[in-house]
């Protein structure tokens, strides 16, 4: 498995401002709870996931699987 930023620069930027502005809770989110803070629980699990590839929910991280 490996976890890597977006490719997308100017994305990458705008989130990482959210999660500034938000004391780093995802900005995608209207609730601040334990499960929202970035690197957030839906990612976690997801990580954890051998089956899973894809973006987390704010689309800040991509997640490979294992080749």
């Amino acid at each position: 498995m490996s976890v890597r930023l977006n490719d997308d620069k100017e994305m990458v930027a705008a989130i990482k401002e959210g999660l500034q502005r938000t004391g780093g809770y995802c900005p995608c989110r209207l609730q601040k709870t334990e499960d929202t803070k970035c690197i957030c629980k839906e990612f976690r699990e997801q990580m954890n996931d051998p089956e899973f590839e894809g973006f987390c929910h704010c689309m800040l991280y991509y997640k490979s699987k294992d080749e």
